[in-house]
């Protein structure tokens, strides 16, 4: 079965997109993972069980909307170093905790370190199945953004480096003839490489190339 993986070196490649979004359990207890994955079975959702932490890093990860099922008391790496290592490679995989008792100081730790849910054993499925519901909408919704920055940042690769000055002294609010004068250019070059830059973003107005600028955090303009 293949898995989650990213910039860390740790982890594998991304393997293709499966039908259903994916649950990782890390649990070393063997009727908690057998349970929870004929549950997720049942649910629609395709289940991957791991035994330890480490085992889990070993694995490449599938690019879909997914969630972690994380134990916080491994045999090896514990559920709070494993989020501590992963936490900025899956912001796309929200983590639900679980433990055996009530401990509010690693409850705090691991919200704060942005996990999406922290259950304790015994857990009723429909609280289970609730939690997996909501993480998996979290997970699509991130993997969305992510993908429509990618394709952003793709058409923003496309301009030449002229267009690419164009388009931040225009979005930077400078008229075409300040844009030309302060490239060397006549007006109607500006005006080209305005139209282009519209295109090649895909930008239906000049609000959304303002718009687009924010979301690739360009640097802003040097008006000398």
């Amino acid at each position: 079965m293949s898995l989650m993986a990213g910039v860390d070196c740790e982890l594998g490649p991304l393997s293709m997109v499966p039908a259903a979004p994916v649950v990782y359990i890390v649990d070393d207890d063997i009727s908690v993972r057998e349970s929870l994955e004929l549950m997720i079975i049942s649910a629609g959702w395709q289940p991957q069980t791991f035994a330890s932490a480490q085992e889990f890093l070993s694995h490449t990860r599938i690019l879909a909307p997914s969630c972690l099922i994380l134990d916080v008391n491994l045999p090896d790496l514990n559920g709070l170093e494993l989020q501590r290592r992963i936490v900025a490679d899956r912001v796309g995989m929200p983590i639900i905790f679980l433990t055996g008792y009530g401990d509010v100081p690693t409850t705090v730790r691991a919200m704060k370190a942005g996990a999406s849910e922290f259950l304790t054993k015994p857990f009723s499925d429909a609280v289970m199945l609730g939690a997996i519901r909501q993480a998996i909408e979290r997970s699509g919704a991130a993997l969305d953004e992510a993908a429509a920055l990618q394709a952003l940042q793709d058409r923003y690769a496309s301009l030449s480096s002229r267009e690419r000055e164009v388009m931040t002294l225009v979005v930077s609010g400078l008229l075409n003839k300040q844009v030309g004068g302060q490239l060397g250019i006549s007006e109607i070059t500006v005006k080209a490489h305005r139209g282009q830059v519209m295109r090649k973003m895909q930008a239906g107005s000049f609000a959304d190339l303002v718009h687009m600028s924010t979301k690739l955090n360009l640097p802003p303009a040097s008006r000398g």
